[in-house]
Parts: structure tokens; sequence; C-alpha cells
């Protein structure tokens, strides 16, 4: 697949412009996906020396992105004629999502399982339910 990733807030703690935190698991779980063949591109409202200063900090770091703020490495408004700001990406992961951004170990699990967020949430709701509310047994029940 292909992945938009966002930087501030998602990868790292928002403290544009100074680059924040890495946000727990951030760049184990980027690493694991590409390893995993999923191409990245940073999608980041970054430019300039900022944008460069983002991309070394997640090179230090081991994640190479396959495109950056574009669809492919190679691309121009004399290649694309119908280029566009809107990056064509499979998933978006960015902490401007409705409800935020999920913790990196769920955002794994929903790629690498297919799931959504509402399979997960109906998941830790079984299992709160679960535990917190026990079937009571029928009279027909033994």
């Amino acid at each position: 697949m292909t992945i938009a990733v966002d930087f501030d807030g998602t990868i790292v703690t928002h403290e544009y412009p100074n680059i924040g935190k890495e946000l727990p698991f951030a760049t184990d779980t980027l690493k694991l996906l590409m390893k995993e063949g999923h191409q990245l591109i940073l999608w980041s409202v970054r430019e300039g020396e900022l944008l460069d200063q983002a991309i070394d900090w997640c090179r230090e770091r081991g994640v190479e992105f396959y495109a950056i703020n574009k669809d492919y490495p190679e691309e121009t408004l004399g290649n694309n004629n119908h280029f566009s700001r809107k990056i064509k990406a499979d998933i978006f992961i960015d902490d401007r999502n409705i409800g935020g951004i999920p913790d990196w170990g769920t955002i794994y699990r929903m790629i690498s399982h297919r799931l959504t967020l509402t399979d997960i949430i109906r998941e830790r709701m079984g299992e709160v339910l679960q535990h917190e509310h026990p079937k009571k047994k029928h009279w027909w029940q033994l």
C-alpha cells in the first residue's frame, strides 16, 4: 500500500517549527511497514529548510520515504499534467483525523490486519463488556 504520513503531531509531538519528541513507537512502526513492502510518503506542511530537518530527523532513525509531498519521487509539473497537491495514497496517517491519531501499535494492527477503527473499537468494547458484565445464565442453560 501507499501510506501518506504527516510529521508534526503524528511522528513527533506538535512543536512546529521545532521538531518535537518522537511519539512512542512511531519510527519503529514506520520501519516495520517499510520492511513489509509499503511505500511511505512524507506528507507535511513543512517546506524548505524545515522540511529538510524533518527528512533528516527521520533518516537518522532509519525511516526513508518513497516520496516527499508528492505521489512519486520524480513527480514535477512537467511530467504530470494532472499534478495536484492532493497526495494519492491508500491510507493517510495524520493527527488531524477526526478523533485524533490512535497509538502506533493500533495503527500497525489496522494496516497489517486490514482492520478499521470501528473494528478496533468493537473489539475493545467486547473485552470491556465481557470483563465488566459476564453474561447471566438463563434458567434453561446448565
